[in-house]
């Protein structure tokens, strides 16, 4: 367990932290696999094709659904040489829509977590993604009010999170960042100074994987949960 004593300032992460997202994913890939089953080699992975386009397109189209419903098409057409039909291509794109539109469900405690911290520390939403969509999911939550500030960037790095907290005044010492994600969430927060804790999601995309060796020390990962991290949280005012 890490320090939890003098903070000042608690950020949020949304999707697969607030409310579940990845496994819209996880849902779109199944069915994407079977409108291209009739187009796919023996033994060939389809979530591996596919990833490797999402991970070429990320600079080019970035992250969120759009990139990910381009990426299901452009590798439709790789995979069935050109010759997939328009209505299956209308397919993907209507599953992108669906993608977009999702109900957003809080995950379990969120709204608790968010009253019991909000009388003691600045609230922050620091999420990544496409701004139109980042910004419809956050408006559909209804959890907008309960955070003073909410940041919507393109990427979570060292820079990007050291630039956040100048730009607003936050001594990153002060600074406790809460996220499913390692890559993301966690490990560049720690490397700026800041403290981390880690709220695993029944499913991880592959980009945001890390090694053993990466995930090593300098945050703390409360077994029981947002509820657990919220009442140590509260003992260390």
């Amino acid at each position: 367990m890490i320090d939890l004593s003098s903070l000042t300032h608690i950020a949020f992460d949304a999707d697969d932290t607030l409310w579940g997202h990845e496994h819209v994913f996880v849902d779109a890939k199944k069915r994407c696999l079977e409108l291209l089953s009739p187009y796919m080699k023996p033994g060939m992975d389809l979530e591996q094709e596919l990833y490797a386009f999402e991970r070429k397109n990320l600079k080019i189209f970035g992250y969120g659904v759009k990139g990910f419903t381009l990426s299901m098409i452009e590798t439709a057409v790789e995979l069935s040489g050109g010759k997939i039909p328009g209505s299956a291509i209308q397919q993907i794109i209507d599953l992108g829509k669906e993608m977009l539109t999702h109900d957003i469900e809080l995950l379990p405690g969120v709204r608790e977590a968010l009253t019991a911290l909000k009388p003691h520390f600045k609230l922050l939403l620091i999420t990544k993604g496409e701004l139109f969509a980042q910004e419809s999911k956050i408006a559909r939550s209804g959890l907008a009010a309960e955070f003073d500030i909410i940041e919507i960037v393109s990427e979570k790095d060292p820079v990007t999170y050291q630039n956040l907290l100048d730009r607003h005044g936050i001594d990153p010492a002060g600074f406790l960042m809460l996220g499913n994600s390692l890559r993301s969430d966690v490990l560049p927060i720690v490397e700026i100074g800041g403290r981390a804790a880690h709220l695993p999601y029944e499913y991880t995309w592959h980009h945001e994987a890390v090694n053993e060796e990466e995930a090593a020390a300098g945050y703390w990962r409360p077994e029981g949960g947002l509820g657990e991290l919220v009442q140590a949280v509260l003992k260390g005012l």
